[in-house]
């Protein structure tokens, strides 16, 4: 006769390969007009899951540019911006997802920020107005970015009916996103359509 806590042994066991039967593959494939592969989108699946563990992460100001021009993040992470140009930067956000002011400074001097709050946060420098980039910080394992081919691969999603938010700096639409439904069942491939418009110029609003 099995004992109490073999059978809960077995229980345990037989839910949890249950569950990673029913993990499944979400892949998005984001283009804009004419067909062309939109990068730097961010693909996030509203979907119950433990928070992923805060990370360190570096944004580095080249050549008068943000890079990466998106990052995404877990709550709780650690941002060095790091200056590779020999000129000084004063990075700053009036984001309300986190509000911070970097004070100048120069070539090979970083400064570190933590982000202990989900949104979207825009970056700025009170010197070079042309540098834009920007932080999507998240609480759910579910998220990343699209690369150069403008695709999004979610691993272990749940198997029911699902709801994804594709988001980007220049998409054309409230809040800069859209919302697209995934379908119940196993692995699923979801093209998406999306208009973009031209950059605008960084707001002190956003």
């Amino acid at each position: 006769t099995m004992t109490l806590p073999g059978r809960l042994l077995l229980a345990f066991a037989a839910f949890a390969l249950s569950a990673t039967a029913q993990a499944r593959d979400i892949a998005v494939t984001i283009r804009a007009d004419a067909g062309h592969p939109v990068e730097d989108a961010v693909v996030t699946l509203a979907a119950p899951a433990r928070a992923p563990a805060p990370g360190h992460f570096t944004i580095s100001q080249k050549n008068t540019m943000f890079m990466p021009f998106v990052l995404v993040i877990p709550v709780g992470s650690t941002v060095d911006f790091t200056n590779l140009d020999p000129f000084r930067h004063h990075v700053y956000s009036f984001s309300p997802a986190k509000k911070f002011e970097l004070k100048l400074f120069g070539q090979g001097e970083k400064r570190a920020v933590t982000f202990d709050k989900a949104g979207i946060v825009a970056l700025g420098c009170n010197i070079h107005d042309s540098m834009q980039a920007f932080i999507q910080v998240v609480d759910t394992p579910f998220a990343a970015k699209s690369g150069k081919d403008g695709r999004v691969v979610l691993r272990g999603a749940p198997a029911g009916a699902l709801k994804l938010t594709v988001w980007h700096p220049h998409l054309r639409a409230p809040g800069n996103q859209v919302t697209v439904a995934a379908p119940a069942g196993g692995d699923v491939s979801l093209p998406v359509s999306v208009k973009l418009r031209r950059p605008a110029p960084m707001s002190h609003d956003y």
